[in-house]
């Protein structure tokens, strides 16, 4: 949803066309000259502003001190005037350097926190750079791009298995990717997909040398953290994607035209068979043969040196022989087993890998103990969101249910011992349709922990889904790969919502101008009291509770109603109310709607 929800935002602030068109001239081979224009334009900085808002890390300070919420009450053209300025002779602030533990080790994972108007600077460039990467990336890297997940690239990898017979896994472990980039070579790689502006390539040049925090100035690396970070580390490895490819998934011969080239390649050329499948720094090369798989990994181990400065951790690179072997995956584990009832007489047995099972663990204890602590409906209902977000993420393992049944086993000798006195049991039978309904494959006898007449879901609670791939045809920047996404949306003719964005109000905040906006959205363009449909002229963003009462520019606080209702919200005169009140014909539903407004305005209902 969140990505969808991106997507809109672009058309709220009508940059659609602007980023379909770098999209278009990017797959056409066009160099970009002028890209610093686009960037500081109004609109693709007000839009900058809308997309670093809804981050969770919009709230976490910078070096500065500063968060989203101490920009937000100044007012568009303040904003804009102000990234313009700083995009004129940029020179980054310091970046905050946090330190994160990492799964499944003592170490830790550093991560650097630009300030906030560094972070909006950033999130203007992306926006740019987006469209145009996204054309020359490869279909098959999966990781921080617009629509793809993780599921998408365990899916090709499970099809490359199913399907292609690729039953030979090349593992290949980066070491300390994102900190030994090398700046040149980023550029110029910049450079190679098109964007030409050498105002902007120094804006980025000076962002990977943003000083850290008690560290310097960093001669290598991309600080995760970092808004544009992703797509830079993207930028980096689509050449080896590419190159990969190129060894033979992409790879067409001088007379194209000829019919069996592969089957012939194979037998008398020494092109190697191989698919990649990446996802960030984590990719596999499934290969048909050892032999091919090993000559993939020794030629990998040499491009990643000689062509990209990257060095490989040797003790967890290796070939996998997956009919003997598993190899783990975004917190999958894959194995090819013999299936008789198979078209191809093997499949891939997949489960959660042994991290997997052990953070699975580790989360839901904790969780147990908060019960334990805090014996209350929402401790319940954290652990139960938890729990399903866990469920969702590994059910298209094909051994979920043996996997959560292990997690499990321990569990229920935790609950036994930590809800002695906080918690009862009741049969599954007992609980609500809505419970029931959150979980799936429970006996009706099974016993059920219960705490302030909060159920606990089961654990096992989950069937397996088959993964699917990505379908190709979704894309951000083209008008059939959108109209995919949004298929059985209702949305908003655009050209009202060109009218809404151009009717901003240039004296309030840039929060209070965009939330309106998303207000206006949300409601239709129906006014929240009569439910009519609006025209443009008579649109009204009302503060629940007013300023002048500690009333707040937040989404919460504001609701789209008609311009004359809003009159009849601050009304005290009872003649003119009853004057406009002639004008609409107010049921009794929408006459509540009305009063509940005025109370929280400070004046009194209306009574008829």
């Amino acid at each position: 949803m969140l990505k969808k929800t991106k997507l809109r935002h672009a058309e709220y602030y009508d940059m659609q066309k602007v980023y379909d068109g770098l999209y278009s001239n990017s797959q056409n081979g066009n160099n970009f000259y002028k890209l610093t224009e686009i960037i500081g334009s109004e609109q693709n900085i007000r839009l900058a502003y809308r997309n670093v808002k809804t981050n969770k890390g919009s709230k976490t300070a910078g070096t500065d001190g500063l968060t989203i919420k101490d920009i937000w009450h100044l007012n568009d053209e303040q904003i804009i005037h102000e990234v313009r300025q700083r995009l004129i002779n940029y020179k980054p602030q310091s970046v905050r350097r946090v330190f994160i533990p990492k799964e499944g080790s003592d170490k830790k994972r550093p991560l650097g926190i630009p300030a906030i108007w560094d972070r909006l600077i950033q999130q203007c460039i992306l926006q740019i750079l987006e469209p145009i990467c996204e054309a020359k990336f490869h279909p098959h890297s999966y990781g921080f791009r617009p629509n793809r997940s993780t599921h998408h690239a365990f899916s090709r990898m499970v099809s490359l298995v199913n399907v292609g017979r690729q039953h030979y896994c090349v593992d290949i472990d980066i070491k300390g990717f994102f900190d030994n980039v090398d700046h040149g070579k980023l550029l110029k790689q910049l450079w190679t997909l098109g964007i030409r502006d050498k105002s902007l390539l120094s804006i980025i040049s000076k962002l990977l040398k943003s000083e850290i925090q008690g560290e310097g100035i960093p001669d290598k690396g991309t600080p995760q953290g970092g808004i544009i970070s992703p797509l830079l580390s993207n930028i980096v490895l689509n050449e080896l994607d590419w190159w990969i490819s190129n060894q033979w998934e992409t790879y067409r011969p001088h007379r194209s035209a000829s019919i069996g080239f592969r089957h012939y390649a194979r037998k008398y050329t020494n092109l190697k068979t191989g698919y990649i499948v990446r996802y960030a720094d984590d990719f596999k090369i499934m290969c048909r043969t050892y032999e091919e798989a090993k000559r993939f990994y020794h030629a990998t181990v040499d491009f990643l040196k000689s062509r990209l400065g990257l060095e490989v951790n040797e003790q967890k690179s290796n070939v996998v022989n997956l009919k003997k072997n598993s190899s783990d995956f975004l917190g999958f584990k894959l194995k090819v087993v013999k299936q008789n009832k198979s078209r191809f007489g093997y499949v891939s047995k997949t489960s959660m890998s042994e991290k997997a099972i052990s953070k699975t663990k580790r989360i839901l204890k904790n969780r147990i103990k908060e019960i334990q602590h805090e014996p209350t409906s929402e401790a319940v209902q954290r652990f139960n969101i938890t729990l399903i977000g866990i469920q969702n993420y590994y059910r298209y393992a094909t051994t979920i249910y043996m996997d959560l049944t292990e997690v499990n086993y321990v569990l229920l000798k935790s609950m036994k011992a930590r809800f002695k006195k906080c918690a009862s049991t009741m049969k599954f039978s007992e609980t609500s349709t809505l419970f029931k309904k959150k979980t799936r494959g429970i006996k009706p006898d099974t016993k059920i922990f219960r705490v302030q007449n909060s159920a606990l879901l089961p654990v096992t609670g989950v069937h397996h889904k088959n993964p699917w791939n990505f379908s190709q045809h979704l894309c951000n920047y083209t008008k059939e790969g959108r109209s995919k996404i949004h298929k059985g949306l209702k949305a908003i003719p655009k050209d009202v919502l060109v009218q809404v964005m151009n009717s901003y109000s240039k004296n309030k905040s840039i929060e209070y101008n965009d939330n309106r906006i998303s207000k206006y959205v949300a409601q239709y363009g129906k006014c929240y009291v009569t439910g009519e449909l609006l025209g443009i002229d008579r649109v009204h963003c009302h503060h629940i509770i007013p300023l002048a009462k500690n009333g707040t520019d937040h989404y919460s606080n504001l609701v789209i109603v008609d311009i004359f209702v809003h009159r009849l919200i601050h009304l005290k005169n009872t003649d003119k109310i009853a004057k406009y009140l002639r004008y609409f014909s107010i049921n009794r539903k929408q006459l509540e709607k009305l009063n509940l407004l005025r109370r929280a305005s400070g004046n009194e209902p209306i009574l008829i």
